[in-house]
């Protein structure tokens, strides 16, 4: 379950009603929840033009600038604390916007509270506004992250902890307590499309490809290809597809019989996990357990 980007169904401000979101899902048997992030929203938020629909998800250029964007790192905290059994998904979270040592801390720390059920997808974003303001260089973002991953898989490995790169650098640092296993959150890797840092970052650090949109055959042996080249195998890697939800009108939720037909060419492509919106099919809050178990049911089916 996706529990940010709910702001048609939830009061953007009503963040208690988010984390009981959460709870809704793991007492539904959902897999995990999920929380995506901008920092903040400027003038391009919208260069595409608004979505047609509200309770579609955002993406490039397509969000209102006052879109709700809560804090991850506080959202996942209070998620972690709440729930016992889901795993707790940092998506689409922005490394790049943040120092390594202070995010290493925050992610490990989160870790803890949930006791190693914590998932990490980084990602170098899309918004040259939100980098302008936090003053980092939107065309060196790719070789920010890679900076940052390898620097925070220090962090988290040992104390004391050092590396010497071009955008970041530090020695005897002792980051502790440490993330609930010595390598780490599990990380995920997604984006538009495949490309070669995709590819050796998911050989390098991956444990999941959560992919923004459809990746064909030919994306998905390029990856094969790439984790082979390393000694790994794309059976090891965790698949995350999604519901495909459809609006008859501006102001209409889809329906989820129609959005889960999807699920089935991506179980027989390898896929074994789906997000899905709770917003994208009901207005009211107290719909969404049934909506969940619908779903829960339905993949049940699939694997049974």
């Amino acid at each position: 379950m996706i529990l940010t980007e709910n702001h048609t169904m939830l009061d953007p401000r009503d963040m208690r009603g988010l984390v009981e979101l959460a709870r809704m899902a793991e007492d539904s048997g959902f897999d995990a929840v999920m929380v995506s992030e901008q920092t903040m929203l400027g003038g391009d938020a919208a260069s595409g033009g608004l979505m047609s629909n509200p309770r579609m998800y955002a993406a490039i250029g397509n969000q209102d600038p006052m879109t709700p964007w809560p804090s991850s790192v506080a959202t996942l905290a209070a998620v972690a604390t709440a729930t016992s059994r889901v795993r707790v998904v940092a998506g689409a979270i922005i490394p790049v916007l943040r120092h390594p040592i202070l995010l290493a801390k925050d992610l490990a720390t989160i870790d803890l509270l949930c006791e190693g059920r914590l998932v990490v997808q980084p990602t170098v974003s899309w918004q040259r506004a939100e980098y302008e303001a936090h003053g980092v260089p939107f065309a060196e973002r790719g070789r920010i992250l890679d900076e940052h991953l390898e620097a925070m898989s220090r962090l988290w490995a040992g104390s004391p902890a050092g590396f010497e790169g071009r955008y970041f650098s530090f020695a005897d640092v002792y980051c502790e307590p440490k993330a609930w296993r010595p390598e780490g959150p599990r990380m995920w890797f997604g984006g538009e499309w495949m490309h070669p840092a995709l590819i050796r970052r998911m050989a390098r650090f991956g444990s999941g490809f959560h992919p923004f949109g459809a990746p064909t055959a030919d994306d998905l042996a390029q990856l094969a290809g790439g984790l082979a080249q390393v000694g790994r195998d794309i059976s090891e890697i965790e698949l995350v597809g999604g519901t495909r939800a459809t609006f008859a009108s501006p102001d209409a939720v889809a329906d989820v019989d129609e959005a889960m037909a999807a699920i089935d060419d991506q179980v027989a492509a390898g896929y074994t996990l789906f997000c899905m919106k709770p917003s994208q099919y009901t207005d009211d809050l107290r719909e969404v357990p049934a909506v969940c178990r619908r779903m829960v049911d339905y993949c049940a089916r699939l694997d049974g």
